[in-house]
């Protein structure tokens, strides 16, 4: 039986509120790309807190990879289909440089975001490819000495073993931040929801029972 982690909007909007001055202080970012379609309502509410007196707001660009492959219909209308991961990550949305040259990537503090670390293995291919495209963008432009810094930010992640691998020295300096530690359990989050009623119902009903296991109800 798969456990189910009913997240609301107010959580995600919450979450990204919490991590907001770590991300603005320390990784300093002047670019977010929101991996699609998980990272798209992060990346748009975290904005939102990353915004300092008499400068811009950040851009966000978006790519699209795919991991996931179908498991079950579910029984509650109100999340779609659990999936399982699969084993190729399939690019279904790239940047698209005739609108966003390539130079435009180096030199800059960049922010991966998605929703959740699962496997790992979509970051993993995001901050290689997003590398690679950088250091040819480098060497052709002649800005080989410039330093592209990439950083990721997670609403979860799950404590579990990854088969992907993030750089050690994205690890070691930081520059990874998931705003929740969560179990091996599927997150349904409010953007999958059909029911948006039942979603929230089944959410609070989950917060009422942690509530309760707890001493003292505290």
């Amino acid at each position: 039986m798969v456990q189910r982690k009913y997240i609301t909007y107010n959580q995600v909007h919450k979450l990204c509120q919490e991590s907001a001055q770590k991300i603005l202080n320390e990784f300093k970012p002047s670019l977010m790309i929101a991996i699609g379609g998980g990272g798209y309502v992060p990346a748009r509410i975290l904005r939102s807190f990353l915004k300092t007196k008499d400068s811009a707001n950040i851009p966000i660009q978006a790519i699209g990879l795919s991991l996931y492959e179908k498991l079950s219909t579910g029984n509650s209308s109100s999340s779609g289909p659990e999936e399982k991961a699969g084993h190729t990550v399939t690019r279904t949305q790239w940047l698209d440089f005739s609108a966003v040259k390539n130079s435009d990537l180096v030199g800059r503090n960049i922010l991966i975001v998605d929703e959740v670390d699962d496997t790992r293995t979509t970051l993993q291919y995001a901050v290689q490819e997003l590398q690679k495209d950088v250091e040819m963008a480098a060497e052709k432009m002649g800005r080989k000495g410039e330093e592209t810094r990439f950083f990721v930010f997670v609403l979860h992640n799950k404590n579990k073993d990854k088969k992907g691998v993030l750089p050690e020295d994205m690890m070691r300096e930081g520059r990874y931040l998931a705003a929740e530690t969560v179990g091996d359990e599927w997150c349904c989050y409010p953007w999958e929801a059909t029911d948006i009623d039942e979603h929230d119902r089944l959410a609070a009903e989950a917060e009422s029972k942690k509530s309760a296991s707890k001493p003292n109800g505290n």
